[in-house]
């Protein structure tokens, strides 16, 4: 057990089922790795199954077979998160700064993620445009400045999959004028894992034309 890493909540096997092995090693290498990193806080490994892993892991039964990409991947959350989960989809993570992009290799090495590409690059320079299925993102920026440099990425028809904050309403209607300019519709935000766990996890949905 690494000192100070939350225990292991009831929900993981209930949410990751065959893939909670992964789970676990990416879990305990972030544990062990992500302060000093500069990958996660200080304060963070009392709640990383909680706030962190377990609530990118939600997002998986969005993602649909075909390519995936994850802006600002960061930590791997939940850019390797969801990758674990959802071996029949294809990853890009997408991340500019060498040092994460060290650690996600690394990881998707030690993970045997054959679905996992990582591209140092920031999105909007990631000559990405209209290839991707999908597009997520988690604790980049708000909306109005995020779907500007998701958007573009996906193909017509593509969807944003974005985890947002409890403020996400907020968010939206301050995001209008980038909504309307990138011609997505069909906008939604699902609560999912309420009655499974602690804190639920936030999404914003829309298609892209």
């Amino acid at each position: 057990m690494i000192d100070g890493l939350e225990k292991e909540p009831a929900a993981a096997q209930a949410i990751f089922g065959d893939h909670l092995a992964a789970g676990r090693a990416f879990t305990e290498a972030l544990a062990r790795h992500g302060e000093e990193l500069g990958l996660i806080g200080p304060l963070e490994l009392p709640r990383l199954w909680t706030r962190h892993i377990l609530n990118s892991a939600l997002v998986a039964p969005l993602l649909r077979p075909g390519r995936v990409g994850d802006v600002g991947s960061g930590a791997g959350l939940p850019g390797l998160v969801l990758a674990i989960m959802r071996p029949d989809v294809l990853f890009t993570l997408i991340e500019p700064m060498e040092r994460r992009v060290a650690w996600l290799e690394r990881q998707a090495a030690e993970l045997q993620l054959s679905n996992v590409t990582v591209l140092r690059a920031r999105a909007e320079e990631s000559k990405l445009f209209g290839a991707l299925d999908q597009v997520t993102a988690r604790a980049v920026s708000a909306l109005r400045t995020l779907i500007p440099v998701t958007a573009p990425l996906l193909r017509p028809g593509g969807e944003l999959v974005l985890m947002k904050g409890a403020g996400v309403d907020a968010e939206i209607s301050a995001a209008q004028k980038a909504i309307r300019k990138y011609r997505l519709h069909d906008e939604e935000v699902l609560v999912l894992g309420e009655g499974l766990v602690s804190e639920v996890t936030r999404v914003f949905r829309a298609t892209v034309d």
